[in-house]
């Protein structure tokens, strides 16, 4: 199965998703969390550094509920106030 090559905002999109989740663990170490979130500290660094840009639900879920963010909070840190007033997903700007 070959895989579509990700957008240059889809990847952006990654890194913010893993600067938020980096933001939001803290001082907690990446081994705490990982455990967890019931993922691998590799597959957290991964995430946080944007090298994996599209984590499963599941695992962005259990990673915000590792850190006590929850995924409503998480998802308005990705929209933003267009010119109109109305709010537009980053993730597909």
């Amino acid at each position: 199965m070959v895989r579509v090559p990700l957008s240059p905002e889809q990847r952006a999109a990654g890194l913010a998703l893993g600067a938020e989740l980096r933001a939001a663990r803290g001082g907690r170490p990446m081994t705490v969390v990982a455990d967890a979130a019931g993922i691998s500290v590799e597959t957290l660094r991964k995430i946080e550094t944007g090298r994996i840009p599209t984590p499963s639900f599941a695992t962005v879920a259990a990673v915000a509920a590792a850190v006590d963010l929850s995924l409503d909070e998480l998802a308005g840190r990705f929209t933003a106030p267009g010119a109109d007033g109305h709010r537009a997903d980053l993730a597909s700007a």
